[in-house]
């Protein structure tokens, strides 16, 4: 799967959010609660794992996200961007002003390890 570069190397802090419903408004953060906080060394390798997720083909579910990220930069105002995951469809929904178009949707295979690892470190936030 393919990040911003940009933002990934200016990302020092990362929300983790158990999504309850999608959006309302194009481009707002997905609502939900922030599960935990990733910085330093955990961050960087959280956004090492997803940029390492093999792409997929779309699968059919109606993308209904179980968990999102948002990456912040130091002064913490705006993320630089948040991705949704939904491991049903493999569909991965991005948005933010360092998001390009070309990658604001893009798939994602949920069953491969690197996939499910993600999957483990969403879940393991929310305990």
């Amino acid at each position: 799967m393919q990040l911003p570069a940009q933002a990934v190397a200016a990302t020092v802090l990362i929300e983790v959010v158990r999504i309850s419903a999608v959006p309302t408004k194009l481009d707002a953060p997905y609502p939900g609660e922030v599960v935990t906080h990733w910085a330093g060394s955990e961050a960087a390798d959280a956004l090492t794992l997803i940029e390492t997720l093999p792409g997929s083909e779309q699968h059919r579910c109606g993308f209904s996200p179980g968990w999102s990220i948002r990456a912040y930069e130091n002064t913490l105002d705006m993320a630089l961007f948040e991705a949704a995951f939904c491991f049903r469809c493999h569909e991965v929904r991005m948005h933010g002003t360092a998001v390009p178009p070309a990658l604001a949707t893009q798939f994602f295979d949920a069953d491969a390890p690197p996939a499910q690892t993600l999957l483990a470190l969403f879940c393991e936030a929310a305990l």
